[in-house]
This record gives C-alpha cells, sequence and structure tokens, in this order.
C-alpha cells in the first residue's frame, strides 16, 4: 500500500482571496489599452482575450484543488473512515461536487460571453460584455465562500494527521485510558507521546517505529476506550475503533491489574468482550501492565478467572490464518513501564506474532509452488559408523588461548561507569605521572602556605647555592677579567687571528641579513660600506656574460643613474638620429612641444616587442617573438567567438524613434 502524504496538499484560498487572485493576474499579463479608432475585429479580440484568460485561471484554481483533495473511494479504507470520523464525509463530498460546479458554470459563462462578443458592434457595448462576464465569475466564486473555508479547514486538519503506512507490520495499542499505553510506546520506540496520570491525555493516533530481526514495524497507540455502545462513542474513541476495524496488525489489549486507572478488571474485561469482533483475522495479546503494584498471582480468584477468559478469547481470533501463539504464554504477558520488567518480552513477542502470521500467509500464496521447486535442501546421511570429530588446528586452539587469557584493557570510561558515572567519579591526572616511586603520585602538594609559594623552597639548598653563585661572581668582577677567556693566554699572534676572525664573522652575519631581506625592502649598498669596492659595473658585467645575457644596457643605465641630475637636461628622441631630431624640432610648434613634453618618461622608453629582458626565460629574441606570435593565434579564436554580455556597455538605439520623430511640439526641445 502506498503512504499517503496529505502534507502536500495545497493551500486553500477564501472565495475574496481568490477573485483578487485572478483578477490581478489578468490585468497584469494581458493587454489594457484599446482605442475608439481601431477595427472592431480588434476589440472584439481585445476583450474575448480577457474573457477566456480569467475563465482559464479560475478553472486552474478550482481543478487544482479539486484535484489535490483524496478521493474517499480511491484511499484506503482506514483513511476514508477516519476522514468520516474527523470531518463527515458527506460534507466533504458536498464541498468539492460545489467546487467542480462552480468550475463547469465558469466555463459556460465564458462560452455564453465569448458568442455575444463575436457580435460586439461598439468599444462600449463589447467592454459591457466583459464586465458582465467577469462580474458573472466573481459571483460564482463568492457563492462557493464557506466551501472553500470548509476545505481549508479540512486540510489544515489532514496535514496532522500521523503518517501511517497501511501495509507495513503494525503493533496497535489500545485499552482502557490511563492503563500505560503511551508509556509503552515511549519505551519501545523514539517517540516522545505526552504522559499524564489522568484520562484521555491521549485524543488523537500516534506513530512510533521499531525494529525487531532487521525489519522495521510501526507501532501505534490509539485514544483510550468506555466500554458503551458505538453510537454513543465520540470522535476521540472513534479514531481508536477506525484503526482497529481498518489496519491489518498485532493488537495489545492493555489491562490495569491495580485498578489505579480508575476502572476495574470486571469494567476492563467487557470492554474486551464488547470490541472482541474488531480483533478478528489478528493476533492479539493480553498485557497485564502495573505489576509493580499488582502481580498476576496477587489477583483475587474472580478477577483472575476474568483475565483467563480474556485469554481464552484471544487465542480464537485467528484460527487458520497463521501467527498463533506457540503456546499460551505468549498469548497472557506482564510487564511494568516503571522497572521496565518485562517491556522488551511483549515487544518481541507481539514481533514475531506478526512475522510468524506473514510467513505462513506467503507459504499458502499460489506462487511459493514455483519458488520451492527452485530450490534443493541436501540432508547428508551417515555413511558407515566411523567417528570423524571435528579437527581445529593447534595454531586456532593457542590463538583462542591466548585470546581468553589476554585481559581487556579497562578504558577510562569503563572505570567512570563502575563508579558512578560522570558527575560522582572524577580522573585522576597524576596517575600517569613518571616519578622514583609510584606511591608519591598521590602526595597533596599545596601551591601556597602561609602567604608563600611552596615551589620556592623545595629544594632544602638553594639559598646556600645562590650564595656561592654570588661570590663567584664578586670574584670575577674584581679580577677585572673576561668571563668566557682570559687574554693572558693568547699570544700577539693568537690574539691577531682571533680579531680576523671576529671581523669576518660580523660579515657574513651582515651578508646573510643582506640576503635574507626580499628584493623590495633590500636596501642599497652605500659608498662607506664598499670600501673594498665589490659592488662595481665591471662585476655586474662578468656575472651578466657569464649567464649568457649582453650587460651594455645594464651598465648604460647603472653608470647614468650614478651621474648626478643636478644641472642636467633631460635628454628627449623623436626620429631616429640626431639631424632628424633637430629638424623635427624645430619645425614643431608650441603646442606640439608641450604635448610631447607631457607624456610619461614610460611611454617614451618602451622596449621593442622582440627585445629580451633578464628573467623573462627566453634565450634570444627570435625565441620570444615565437611565443608572442603563438599567444596571439591562441587567443585569436576565443576573441573572434566572444559575445555581447549583459554587463557590457551598449546604446541599444543611438537615434531613439520616440525622440527623433514627428513634430517638433511647443516648448524645450534640449532632450532632442
Amino acid at each position: 500500500m502506498a503512504q499517503y502524504d496529505f502534507k502536500k496538499i495545497t493551500v486553500v484560498p477564501t472565495g475574496n482571496d481568490l477573485i483578487d487572485i485572478v483578477l490581478s493576474r489578468t490585468q497584469r499579463q494581458t493587454p489594457t489599452v484599446i482605442h475608439k479608432g481601431n477595427a472592431i475585429s480588434r476589440v472584439r479580440q481585445f476583450y474575448m482575450r480577457k474573457v477566456k484568460f480569467t475563465e482559464t485561471n479560475f478553472t486552474d484554481k478550482l481543478s487544482k484543488t479539486i484535484e489535490d483533495f483524496p478521493r474517499v473511494e480511491d484511499i484506503h479504507p482506514f483513511y476514508g473512515d477516519l476522514l468520516h470520523v474527523l470531518y463527515n464525509k458527506d460534507h466533504y463530498k458536498l464541498a468539492l461536487g460545489q467546487l467542480n460546479t462552480a468550475r463547469n458554470l465558469i466555463k459556460r459563462i465564458r462560452e455564453d460571453y465569448v458568442k455575444l462578443l463575436k457580435y460586439g458592434d461598439s468599444l462600449y457595448r463589447c467592454k459591457s460584455l466583459k464586465r458582465a462576464a467577469l462580474g458573472r465569475m466573481c459571483t460564482v466564486t463568492k457563492r462557493i465562500g464557506p466551501s472553500l473555508a470548509y476545505l481549508e479547514h479540512v486540510r489544515q486538519h489532514m496535514a496532522r494527521l500521523p503518517s501511517i503506512n497501511t501495509g507495513a507490520p503494525t503493533i496497535l495499542i489500545c485499552g482502557c485510558p490511563n492503563v500505560g499505553k503511551s508509556s509503552f510506546l515511549n519505551k519501545i520506540t523514539r517517540a516522545d507521546v505526552e504522559v499524564q496520570p489522568y484520562a484521555f491525555t491521549t485524543k488523537s493516533l500516534f506513530v512510533g517505529h521499531t525494529d525487531y530481526k532487521y525489519l522495521r514495524y510501526q507501532v501505534i497507540d490509539t485514544p483510550g476506550l468506555l466500554d458503551r455502545p458505538l453510537e454513543d462513542r465520540n470522535i476521540i474513541e472513534m479514531c481508536s475503533v477506525t484503526a482497529l476495524v481498518n489496519l491489518h496488525a498485532a493488537i495489545l489489549f492493555f489491562l490495569d491489574l491495580s485498578g489505579s486507572c480508575g476502572y476495574s478488571i470486571s469494567q476492563q474485561a467487557a470492554l474486551f468482550h464488547s470490541i472482541k469482533m474488531m480483533f478478528r483475522n489478528n493476533p492479539v495479546l493480553i498485557v497485564c501492565n502495573k505489576t509493580d503494584l499488582q502481580t498476576l498471582e496477587g489477583l483475587s480468584g474472580e478477577d483472575l478467572k476474568l483475565v483467563m477468559e480474556m485469554k481464552s478469547a484471544a487465542l480464537k481470533t485467528i484460527p487458520g490464518q497463521g501467527g498463533e501463539a506457540a503456546n499460551n504464554q505468549d498469548v497472557l504477558l506482564t510487564m511494568s513501564t516503571i522497572t521496565d520488567e518485562g517491556v522488551m518480552a511483549v515487544k518481541n513477542a507481539a514481533c514475531q506474532r506478526l512475522l510468524d502470521q506473514r510467513s505462513e500467509r506467503k507459504m499458502k500464496s499460489k506462487k511459493m509452488p514455483t519458488v520451492l521447486n527452485r530450490f534443493h535442501v541436501a540432508m547428508p546421511k551417515p555413511r558407515d559408523q566411523k567417528e570423524r570429530p571435528v579437527c581445529i588446528p593447534q595454531a586456532v586452539l593457542e590463538a583462542r588461548a591466548e585470546e581468553a587469557a589476554h585481559e581487556e584493557r579497562k578504558t577510562e570510561k569503563d572505570i567512570e561507569n563502575e563508579n558512578g558515572g560522570a558527575g560522582v567519579y572524577s580522573a585522576s591526572l597524576r596517575k600517569h605521572y613518571i616519578l622514583a616511586d609510584d606511591d608519591w603520585k598521590l602526595d597533596i602538594l599545596p601551591e601556597f602556605l602561609d602567604g608563600h609559594n611552596v615551589y620556592d623552597f623545595i629544594d632544602p639548598d638553594i639559598l646556600q647555592r645562590v650564595e656561592e653563585l654570588e661570590r663567584e661572581e664578586t670574584a670575577v668582577e674584581e679580577d677585572g677579567g673576561d668571563f668566557e677567556m682570559e687574554d693572558e693566554d693568547f699570544t700577539a699572534e693568537a690574539e691577531k687571528d682571533l680579531q680576523e676572525i671576529r671581523k669576518r664573522k660580523k660579515l657574513l652575519i651582515q651578508k646573510h641579513r643582506i640576503k635574507k631581506s626580499t628584493a623590495e625592502s633590500r636596501p642599497t649598498v652605500p659608498r662607506k660600506f664598499d670600501k673594498d669596492r665589490k659592488f662595481t659595473t665591471e662585476r655586474m658585467g662578468r656575472q651578466l656574460s657569464s649567464l649568457g645575457i649582453n650587460p651594455s644596457r645594464a651598465i648604460e643605465r647603472a653608470r647614468s643613474r650614478s651621474v648626478s641630475r643636478k644641472g642636467r637636461k633631460r635628454e628627449r628622441s623623436v626620429g631616429g638620429d640626431g639631424e632628424d631630431e633637430m629638424e623635427i624640432d624645430g619645425g614643431l610648434d608650441n603646442k606640439k612641444k608641450l604635448r610631447l613634453r607631457s607624456r610619461s618618461r614610460s611611454v617614451l622608453s618602451q622596449r621593442p616587442l622582440g627585445e629580451v629582458v633578464p628573467g623573462e626565460g627566453f634565450k634570444d629574441s627570435a625565441q620570444k617573438m615565437k611565443a608572442v606570435t603563438m599567444a596571439r593565434n591562441a587567443t585569436k579564436k576565443r576573441n573572434k567567438d566572444a559575445r555581447r554580455g549583459e554587463a557590457d556597455r551598449v546604446i541599444p538605439t543611438l537615434r531613439p524613434k520616440h525622440l527623433f520623430s514627428g513634430k517638433r511640439s511647443i516648448g524645450k526641445t534640449d532632450r532632442r
């Protein structure tokens, strides 16, 4: 069976809201301007389009509402009866029927007025017919306003119904009010149903899920039932009756032995016998709850006789249907939701009865013989009287013995659980200290005592050692000698070598710091630090030549920068050689000279495209030009396939017609 999802039903608008939605959509999505001078055929078409569009929107909205709501005849009988109990099936069908009638009336109005519009002889007559058509459609919609409001109420209530899979294995809990049904559901599932010590806390069906032997079972908690005729039951009780009658499930009838629920055992037995005809073809279990207050053995003879009669009636519910109890103990079970005694046994017994019944029904189906013919089970038989015991290799036996002898290491979590759990047991951080004596781990050592830091007084000889260090330092200062090394031990030649070593060490440190700094932050070496003339253009030329790079331009640039700029005129070149420069310079007027001088140095000093710059990775200019050509060819196809995007600045029409056509009226013409 399919699982119904009533939450997908769309919201049903009220009558006025539906009119506003449709008319606003008609206004937005159809033409809005028509002139008297237009041809009559165009006027007719204009208003016919509005009438047709409005009818289409009304019809679509009403059809969507009618199709979303389930048909009572097409859904599972459980949901059909539940709808009848909650909303009255007749009212439900009547509301949907009124929507269908309104849809047909709107279609008829559209057909009638479209015929009249075909013969409209003026714009006024066509407009009047359009207004009449839309007005009649709105009137029909207003008349079904109560039905729309009723269906919206039903939709909201249906969306809150539990999602019950009518084809899944189901356990159904029933009984008198306040006997522990919801507590049992909370124990065996992850559902969180409200539990209170008064009757009718549960007012609707609640669903939970549990697992047994790798199968998922759904558990349904029903409201409490009272022993009275069916016609006197209220809506809450009828929900339970609907589930009992229409769902194939294992029935758990809860019985309160203590009578604390407010109903005696005789009253609960009378309820069982009044509804036992609803249990036909379903396995039934009598669950005696609240055994922590009253045990089954402690009942009086009369009450015990009533319980046994219920047990015998439960055994007769599924004759020949499969799922019968293996023994009488599987029908009458005891438990307590307070102490959890017998809770899992009740769940397992109900799930096993359902599983047995399912297997029995599958075995009796018509497909089973064809399936069994494909199987062959081989049953081995002894061929002689010789005993052949199981042979286990010696290595396996030794491994098993070693594994049994090996004790499982206790974790800190295990120790915590053994000593009261979290909040009671506090883990010791000292037990893993590595000390000379393990008994020292638990010694209590205060940090402060009498206002003093204890760690300052751990060493008893610390004051004596401090005094010895002070005396030693005083003696060294009085001698005036070097603490690290004595000058008296070195000769003049050794002293000279020592000074040279210190000087070279200092230079190496400076070089390392210069090398470590980045190119941006590396300072220019002033001349006062370049006393040995190591940073020269000749040295740079030799290094560039060794790398295979022509150093002439780099040396020329370095020399031009080293010359003082003060009093030096800036040189510019416009032509190729000097004579042409003079002629051009002489022939230019003052404005052109100013424009030439205003150019930035970077534009005038651009390198040729084929020039190889150190660090680019090219061997020569031919190799660079080849790379540039390949790059251009690679981007040519991409540029050719480019299209104008929405982010590009574009002027669609340079001279818009509405600004540059027709006569100029009186007034300003700046915008033209």
